[in-house]
């Protein structure tokens, strides 16, 4: 049945080897002269920035430094940027790093035009008034964040990851840059690009997927499936690099507009409760939630395999199976642990996996599901992922 979509992405992408030094030119053409970068210790140290600021400093622009943010943010790093936000004068929020650097600079951008704190604003278009414009540079091929109107900001006092949704969190300019890429562990190239992975994928199967979604979720499957295992095994390869993050910033354009799903939802707790990195818990759950969720829309997940490379059969439900068994083969081939090697113990997890599968159920997200799980299946999942 018809209906209407919106869609929304960034206003200026740049893509390819070099792209990042475009971000001087752009903050000339915004008419800006100072800016906030928001980076980590590493890239700091790493000279992994070292191309923004010098196309910055060519552009005459003033920055401001921010890079306490090691890990994924929280409450503390918003207050502390903010502070410094005002301090500089800084007129402009350029996010470069993985997502966390990304979602910062997004949550600053909140709180530097509306009252209160940034936990106000949780949920779905919450955020009243526009703040600063955003400008972001991956690092690394998985969170799409450059391409999405989402942050995700963890409350360490409730345990809880916050997801704040706004239109006014789209980045207003991308930079897609594999150089910036080289340097990224091998255990992170696994990670964030399965992170990526489970972008596209639950982008695709979603219930509110669309044409203009489907299309990039599919071409974002193609990418990683085909170039991810080549980055991993081979971390100089600039082509593999560059196809990994162009289907990451796909695959995050795709479930912006269209929503993730289970495996995200049964996450974000794994996250918060046992501070496991957002894209090694997406990639430890999507085996085992991929294989259940089949059932529910065979079709699609067949689309899935064949965009994985599997040779379509006359069954679609043995096309979808044979995708989540290259999907499995995927995750075994890059080293991801099962959630018991990631602290996620038997012992720990019964205690708390009631509370667990309704914070899932309450995220929203696996009411997208092609299969809608019950409170007792996705206690299940959890075991299984173990």
């Amino acid at each position: 049945m018809l209906s209407m979509r919106v869609f929304r992405a960034p206003s200026v992408i740049h893509v390819g080897p070099g792209a990042a030094e475009k971000v001087g030119a752009e903050t000339k053409r915004m008419g800006i002269d100072r800016a906030l970068l928001i980076t980590d210790a590493f890239l700091l140290s790493s000279g992994t920035v070292d191309p923004v600021l010098d196309s910055l400093k060519v552009a005459g622009v003033a920055v401001t430094i921010y890079s306490g943010v090691n890990s994924e943010p929280t409450l503390a790093h918003v207050v502390e940027c903010k502070k410094l936000l005002k301090e500089s004068g800084a007129r402009l929020l350029v996010g470069c790093g993985g997502g966390s650097p990304i979602d910062l600079a997004k949550a600053v951008s909140v709180v530097s035009a509306n009252s209160g704190k940034i936990q106000d604003y949780m949920g779905l278009d919450k955020v009243p008034h526009a703040g600063l414009p955003i400008m972001a540079i991956p690092t690394t091929a998985g969170t799409g964040s450059e391409a999405t109107a989402v942050t995700i900001i963890t409350d360490t006092e409730r345990d809880v990851k916050m997801l704040i949704i706004s239109p006014w969190i789209m980045p207003q300019v991308a930079l897609i840059d594999p150089l910036l890429t080289l340097k990224m562990p091998k255990h992170i190239t696994a990670a964030t690009g399965l992170d990526a992975l489970t972008h596209a994928i639950e982008a695709y199967v979603s219930r509110k997927a669309h044409p203009m979604t489907d299309i990039l979720a599919l071409s974002a499957i193609g990418h990683i499936a085909k170039n991810l295992p080549i980055a991993f095994g081979d971390p100089s390869n600039l082509e593999a690099r560059a196809a990994t993050l162009l289907g990451s910033l796909q695959a995050g354009m795709a479930f912006s507009n269209s929503s993730v799903a289970l495996v995200h939802g049964m996450s974000r707790p794994i996250g918060a409760l046992f501070h496991v990195s957002h894209g090694v818990s997406n990639a430890a759950l999507l085996g085992v939630v991929t294989e259940f969720s089949l059932s529910g829309n065979y079709a699609r997940y067949a689309d899935v395999a064949q965009a994985f490379g599997v040779t379509p059969s006359n069954n679609s439900q043995k096309t979808a199976e044979a995708g989540a068994a290259k999907v499995r083969e995927l995750i075994h081939f890059l080293e991801i642990p099962g959630l018991a090697r990631l602290g996620v113990t038997r012992e720990k997890l019964e205690p708390i996996v009631q509370k667990m599968a309704d914070d899932a159920i309450t995220s929203g997200s696996p009411g997208n599901n092609p299969r809608i799980a019950t409170k007792e299946e996705i206690i299940d999942l959890y075991y299984a992922a173990l």
